[in-house]
């Protein structure tokens, strides 16, 4: 409540008040230790109100004391002021020849840190050497992210807040930004839209299925266990269709009553998970004529250390394209399901089947990833095939892969969607953003909080808070003020945009990856900031990948990436769509002409 964020001063003293606070957790341990003792010596003759009253006590200590435990083991910083020492250190002495040596040590020393926190969240999971490999991998990463900040996270919070506020109030009317750049299209492109969201909303369908029992019952609380108990039974699939685990055959009875297929229409389904391998299944989809390969999105600790390995990584394809970057994770999960659809002849059996179907690959999120690179490695032998990715990683494909893949992939993004412009280079920009804007608000942060929560839940207008920002022109704001200075440990990466001259020979510390494809965004016709909103309408358009060049903060930017919302997008717009055929097919009478 004293100062604020980029001003410590009046709360110097506070540090030696938590430490002083963490040594008293010793006598308290102590004292819990005795309590548990003594609320298990059944020889106690008291009150049963006494020992009730005792029992709720040593139970919301010993709560109280793991918490505490857990969030040091995972918040505190061990480098602590040797970081910042170490780096500046670095800085003004460049031509040391302990500097280079210094400079590796903290490094290695905050990776080992991140490394060590990444293993103790994902202690539940069997780990190999694919796991230590990508727990260094993304320890690496993020420590290349936080490396170079002072923010602890409800500076984070605060900032996040404040700059959907800032959003806001920039926003004077409920129009997306890339409005400005949609011109009324011709009819042959709102036909093709049409027709792409008509398949969408069909295939969205397997997409979502993919997740199994997990939607089902999401989207079905009260009926679902009912349904899948009745009825899995009786599609029991054999050991040869299956591979990976499925007990009491929920995640098949699921897929069956989502697709509404039958049981022989499932050429292969796969449950097995690792890191880098993940769920699919092969379907014959005789409305539409298609061999559908359905992956799944994110749904494990696997999956999200599939989704965090964001390293680049190339991929070259014979007579396509060279020297094309790709999201390592999500392609190694798309190496596994290729050498299972070819390898294992999946695919040659399910065109025997079937031979004059065509091949398309579906996917949500991870799946939505997944299956766009799926699909550029089987392109070549499989030229008609189509690919739909329902709001795939935004940081995918380089500029000639996502070029490329115009032509046979196409995207579907609703609204504020998070996943859709998560990429590197975004989090770097939205770092500078919340530095920036958190350093120069002269408001202490309990009120940014407070005011905050009070805003997304209740709405309201925008606070208008006051900020060093204010009545500087532009070009005083191109480089970093001293507020953001003091939380930042050094000199960050992310402000070399900033710079009036960026060096040209300089590589970026991250590629530019986009979205596959050509994009369908989906938007509300009347967009509310608040999560709850009856009678919604949507609207879409051809959308380009500069739309999703920065992260939007809103309470909507996690609910628009659920499976649910986008199916139910994509039913909205294809029923609007049908009913207007069907308005014109009425209004149109031969005989009155």
């Amino acid at each position: 409540m004293q100062g604020t964020i980029s001003n410590p001063g009046p709360r110097k003293s506070l540090p030696k008040i938590l430490y002083t606070r963490l040594l008293l957790y010793f006598p308290e341990f102590i004292w819990a230790v005795v309590g548990a003792v003594w609320v298990s010596d059944n020889s106690v003759q008291c009150e049963k109100t006494v020992i009730n009253g005792v029992i709720g006590t040593v139970i919301a200590s010993w709560i109280i004391i793991v918490f505490t435990v857990i969030g040091v083991v995972i918040v505190f910083d061990p480098l602590g002021g040797k970081k910042t020492f170490y780096l500046d250190g670095v800085s003004r002495n460049l031509e040391s020849s302990q500097s280079g040596q210094l400079l590796y040590n903290v490094k290695s020393s905050a990776t080992r840190v991140w490394e060590k926190r990444i293993r103790l969240l994902c202690c539940c999971i069997v780990q190999d050497d694919d796991h230590r490999v990508a727990f260094t991998s993304i320890a690496e990463l993020f420590r290349s992210y936080f490396s170079d900040t002072d923010l602890v996270p409800s500076d984070i919070a605060a900032g996040l807040i404040l700059l959907h506020q800032e959003q806001d109030k920039m926003e004077n009317c409920p129009k997306e930004p890339e409005e400005v750049l949609c011109h009324s299209p011709s009819s042959l492109v709102t036909d093709d839209l049409d027709v792409e969201l008509e398949n969408a909303a069909h295939y969205m369908l397997f997409a979502a299925a993919a997740y199994g029992w997990p939607y089902y019952v999401y989207t079905n609380p009260y009926t679902a266990l009912c349904k899948l108990n009745g009825d899995c039974c009786r599609n029991s699939p054999t050991d040869s269709d299956v591979t990976g685990s499925d007990r009491h055959n929920f995640h098949f009875g699921s897929i069956l009553k989502i697709t509404g297929l039958q049981y022989r229409d499932f050429i292969h389904i796969s449950f097995h998970n690792k890191i880098y391998e993940i769920p699919f299944f092969v379907a014959l989809d005789h409305k539409k004529e298609a061999i559908v390969v359905a992956v799944r999105g994110t749904l494990s600790f696997e999956d999200i250390l599939t989704d965090l390995s964001a390293d680049c990584e190339d991929l070259t394809l014979e007579e396509v394209l060279e020297n094309g970057f790709v999201h390592k994770g999500i392609t190694q999960a798309a190496n596994y399901i290729y050498r299972k659809l070819i390898n294992d002849g999946i695919l040659n059996q399910a065109f025997t089947i079937a031979p004059e179907y065509r091949l398309v690959i579906v996917g949500h999120s991870l799946g939505g990833g997944t299956a766009s690179i799926l699909a550029i490695m089987l392109r070549n032998s499989f030229p008609t095939l189509r690919c739909y990715a329902f709001s795939p990683p935004g940081g995918l494909l380089s500029k000639s892969l996502a070029d490329y893949t115009k032509h046979f992939i196409v995207s579907v993004i609703v609204g504020k969607d998070l996943v859709a412009r998560l990429s590197m280079p975004n989090m770097e920009d939205l770092k500078r953003r919340i530095v920036r804007i958190v350093a120069n608000c002269n408001r202490p942060k309990y009120q940014i909080l407070l005011r905050g929560c009070w805003y997304e839940v209740f709405g309201g207008d925008p606070d208008d808070f006051p900020t060093e920002l204010d009545g500087r022109n532009q070009d005083a704001l191109t480089q970093p003020l001293l507020a953001e200075e003091s939380l930042m440990v050094h000199r960050s990466p992310s402000y070399n945009a900033l710079e009036e001259e960026p060096h040209l020979n300089s590589p970026p510390q991250y590629p530019h990856l986009y979205l596959p494809g050509k994009i369908i965004h989906i938007v509300e016709e009347c967009s509310s900031r608040r999560l709850c909103s009856s009678d919604i309408k949507y609207t879409a358009r051809w959308s380009n990948e500069t739309v999703f060049s920065s992260i939007l903060i809103s309470p909507k930017m996690i609910t628009d990436h659920m499976p649910d919302v986008v199916l139910k997008a994509l039913n909205s717009l294809s029923q609007e769509h049908g009913s207007c055929l069907s308005c014109q097919t009425r209004g149109y009478n031969p005989s009155a002409v």
